[in-house]
């Protein structure tokens, strides 16, 4: 069950909500699905080298905020907040209506599964060694306090001719205790000469019955 069930999924209502909050009738419901998914695209595409975490869309009738939680604010905030003004006049655009981008930063980058998995593949890109990446990825998670942790690289290794899967693990994550706190992110990896190469991390952070609810 552990391997099959997504941990974020799983745990939701408990100590973990969801990234978007807004509610729709039957009618407008697809056409707003689809407008949080080119929200986090954007702002994906352009953020990128700032470390996203996560990104929360909430929605009142007539105005969208979008809260973006990165590793590094500067470089998402731009010079004299260029970047983000840009950015969210760009938004409005797309979605003709109004459009409120902030950004916060994450006080523990090392403890995101998110930024971890994506610091890895951005690796691979540039075709680092994925298992020093993992092993380097997995000694910084346990020094920022982390009770456990599994990360799994899985594709042609090394350009291998046969796909296979490295595998690091540290302490323990329970993959079925609803109230431990356990933060899990999936990415891909595009290389030129290996295809694609997919990661998964799980970081367990110790056990958590509450929500964090930002004000």
């Amino acid at each position: 069950m552990g391997r099959k069930v997504n941990p974020i999924a799983i745990r939701m209502g408990i100590n973990k909500t969801w990234g978007s909050v807004w509610y729709a009738d039957k009618k407008s419901f697809p056409k707003m699905l689809a407008q949080d998914l080119l929200i986090e695209k954007k702002v994906r595409d352009t953020m990128k080298d700032a470390g996203i975490d996560s990104i929360n869309i909430n929605r009142t009738v007539n105005k969208v905020e979008i809260l973006v939680y990165v590793a590094r604010p500067g470089v998402a905030i731009g010079r004299g907040g260029e970047g983000i003004d840009l950015l969210q006049k760009e938004l409005k655009k797309l979605l003709k209506q109004d459009a409120e981008l902030k950004v916060r930063e994450v006080k523990k980058a090392d403890l995101s599964a998110r930024i971890v998995a994506r610091s890895i593949a951005d690796g691979i890109e540039r075709r680092q060694p994925s298992k020093l990446l993992v092993e380097s990825a997995k000694e910084k998670i346990m020094m920022s306090g982390a009770k456990g942790l599994r990360i799994w690289v899985s594709g042609r290794i090394n350009n291998a001719s046969q796909a296979r899967t490295v595998k690091a693990t540290a302490g323990s994550v329970p993959a079925q205790t609803l109230r431990a706190d356990v933060d899990y992110a999936h990415e891909t990896a595009k290389t030129m000469d290996a295809g694609l190469m997919g990661i998964k991390v799980w970081i367990y952070k110790g056990e958590k019955n509450d929500i964090d609810r930002e004000e």
